[in-house]
C-alpha cells in the first residue's frame, strides 16, 4: 500500500488525455480487470471468473470498434500504461444504429446463445431509460482492478465534468453498483431512474452541465 504522500504524488504524476486508437486493445483489457465483478457482468456472463473475463473483453473489444467511443479520455501513468479509462459517446451517438447493430451481431454470436441473449436483455432495459434529451453518455468508466480506491476515477470525473461544464451539456449514465451511485452524486450525478437488469437493480443517473 502506497502511504499518502506517496500515493498523491503518483496521482499527480497521472497523464489525463484523449485515447489513441493504438491504445483499445490496452483499454479492453483495463475494462476487463477492473468490471470483472459488476453484478451485472456475472449475471451476463456467469461465475467462472476466467470465462466471464474473456467473453468481457470480447464485448468490449467489438463496443469500441463498433460504437462512437473516439471522445474517450485515459489515464496513463509515469510509465505510459493505461490505468484509467472514461469511455463517452456524443449526443445522439447512444443507441447504435443498423450499421453498428450488425457489427456487434457476430461478436453476440461468439458469446454462445445464453450469454447473447442475456446482453440483448440487459442492452434492451437500458436502452428504454436513455434519456431523448441532448447528452453526453458517460461510459464505460473503469480503473484497473489493482489500482481501484487510488483516486483514479476521482481525476477521470473531474476532467470529463470540467468538459462537459465548458460546453454546457448534459450528462448520463448507468450503473449496477449502490457504491458507484454515491461516487457519481460526488460529481452532480443525480438518480433519475432505477430499473431491474437480468435479476440486478441498475441506477439511471443524469447530470445538468453548468449553464
Amino acid at each position: 500500500m502506497r502511504g499518502i504522500t506517496e500515493q498523491r504524488g503518483w496521482l499527480d504524476g497521472l497523464e489525463i488525455g484523449p485515447l489513441d486508437p493504438s491504445g483499445i486493445e490496452e483499454v479492453v483489457g483495463v475494462l476487463a480487470r477492473g468490471m470483472l465483478d459488476n453484478p451485472v457482468h456475472v449475471a451476463a456472463f456467469g461465475e467462472d471468473q476466467e470465462a466471464r473475463q474473456q467473453r468481457l473483453r470480447v464485448l468490449m473489444s467489438a463496443a469500441f470498434r463498433a460504437r462512437d467511443l473516439s471522445h474517450a479520455i485515459v489515464a496513463r501513468d509515469e510509465e505510459g500504461a493505461i490505468v484509467g479509462v472514461c469511455g463517452m459517446m456524443s449526443p445522439g451517438g447512444c443507441r447504435p444504429n443498423l450499421s453498428q447493430q450488425l457489427l456487434l451481431l457476430p461478436t453476440l454470436l461468439r458469446l454462445g446463445p445464453r450469454p447473447a441473449a442475456r446482453v440483448m436483455s440487459w442492452l434492451g432495459v437500458w436502452g428504454e431509460h436513455d434519456p431523448e434529451e441532448r447528452h453526453w453518455h458517460l461510459g464505460p468508466l473503469a480503473v484497473d482492478a489493482h489500482l481501484q480506491g487510488m483516486g483514479v476515477g476521482g481525476r477521470l470525473m473531474q476532467v470529463f465534468c470540467a468538459q462537459m461544464d465548458a460546453a454546457r451539456d448534459d450528462a448520463y449514465l448507468e450503473t449496477d453498483k449502490p457504491i458507484n451511485v454515491r461516487f457519481y452524486e460526488r460529481f452532480g450525478f443525480r438518480v433519475v431512474g432505477e430499473d431491474n437488469v437480468l435479476g440486478v437493480k441498475n441506477y439511471f443517473m443524469h447530470r445538468t452541465g453548468v449553464r
